[in-house]
């Protein structure tokens, strides 16, 4: 199985819970704060991961990436930590209109 099969699911599932909380208010403020979030960690990402495959803690074969590179790291690698920043802030929207009704029964 190549990198890029591995990733679908992810963003698949990432796009359908963010798609789910699109009524939600709040929605163009934490897709806003999800792409700022996205953008710094492309960014770490860029600078660690590289830095991490120079010194030869890991390698990807040629064969299993897409063969699209920032750097020496290949582009799938940048799939996660930017479904992180839509999916964890999806997720808790979701869940938290599961917990509102017992929070807004506190004093």
């Amino acid at each position: 199985m190549t990198y890029p099969l591995i990733v679908l699911p992810f963003v698949a599932i990432t796009a359908v819970v963010t798609l789910l909380t699109a009524r939600r208010p709040g929605f163009a403020r934490r897709m806003t704060a999800s792409a700022i979030a996205a953008g710094l960690l492309v960014v770490l990402t860029a600078v660690f991961d590289n830095l991490m495959i120079a010194a030869g803690l890991f390698t990807y074969p040629a064969s299993l990436i897409s063969g699209v590179r920032i750097g020496l790291a290949p582009i799938e690698d940048f799939a996660y930590p930017v479904c992180a920043a839509f999916l964890v802030p999806s997720v808790y929207t979701l869940l938290g209109a599961a917990r509102s009704p017992r929070q807004e029964a506190r004093p």
